[in-house]
């Protein structure tokens, strides 16, 4: 399947899954296996500068069967039809198979309970829209085909798709209430971990105070960009970092038994029916302070 772009100076990894259709790093694989043509020359760097107006054209190769195994792993689903489920990931579990995490995932569980998964994700990623990390627990959005996982996404690049996190961090928080707006890029001295860059992608959170505590604050938090560790780096940037994370936390903390981190509300329109749904999953943590 032929698709177009048009340059406009962002990476070419960017431009290509700044629609939400493919994530970074597929449209980086497909750039490097030689997908991608920008005017008559194909251009193998994911991190190539685009040209405004220039003409991009993606070869996107046929999407082949998924061959992660269904595996029989307890998995709570919220809703299912023949369109979509909302399921909850637990903390701890990889959502998709790659180097290192060859099965236990959530892909795996996923072919295992539901009966269709969407191919648009490749044959490791079927059905993902969005992902979540490894240790932050709660609601993921799943398509069944296609055509719902393009119009998901589209609803996710769009930021027609509302999500919130209850969020444990450290201390306790001037203001009741704030936003955080600050660009989002790779650290430049840790590749595992993302940073505040003036160069990164523009990225903003809201977030709210629920509940303090002696040492650590309960806040809903509204993420209006979708960034790689978002939460975790934008609270970690104004001295608040979330409670159990190896990566921004520091020494000072106190103790916590996971990371404190849970998607506690998904709101979306359903693609076939145009029905605004809303799902909820407990928070596993508000009460262990």
């Amino acid at each position: 399947m032929m698709r177009e772009f048009t340059g406009n100076g962002e990476r070419l990894d960017v431009l290509l899954s700044a629609d939400g259709e493919l994530s970074r790093s597929r449209a980086a694989a497909l750039i490097k296996e030689g997908c991608v043509k920008v005017g008559e020359r194909a251009e193998t760097k994911p991190s190539y500068k685009t040209e405004p107006g220039a003409a991009i054209l993606l070869d996107m190769p046929e999407v082949k069967p998924a061959k992660a195994e269904a595996q029989d792993i307890p998995l709570e689903i919220l809703y299912q039809d023949e369109h979509l489920a909302v399921v909850v990931k637990p903390c701890g579990m990889v959502v998709h198979p790659a180097a290192g995490n060859d099965d236990g995932t959530l892909v795996n569980a996923l072919l295992f309970h539901l009966d269709s998964l969407s191919g648009i994700g490749g044959e490791m990623r079927p059905g993902i829209v969005h992902r979540l990390d490894k240790d932050t627990s709660g609601l993921m959005l799943v398509a069944k085909d296609d055509q719902t996982h393009a119009a998901l996404s589209e609803q996710l690049s769009n930021r027609q798709m509302e999500k919130h996190y209850r969020a444990m961090v450290y201390g306790k928080m001037k203001e009741p209430e704030g936003v955080i707006e600050k660009p989002i890029g790779r650290s430049k001295t840790d590749r595992k971990k993302m940073a505040v860059d003036e160069n990164g992608r523009w990225a903003k959170t809201e977030w709210k105070v629920l509940k303090e505590y002696a040492d650590r604050t309960l806040l809903d938090v509204h993420i209006i960009t979708g960034r790689t560790h978002q939460i975790r780096v934008h609270m970690a940037s104004v001295g608040h970092p979330v409670l159990g994370d190896p990566l921004y936390g520091h020494k000072r903390m106190p103790d916590a038994p996971r990371l404190m981190l849970h998607a506690y509300s998904l709101e979306f329109t359903h693609p076939a029916t145009g029905e605004r749904m809303r799902f909820t999953a407990p928070c596993p943590f508000s009460e262990e302070a």
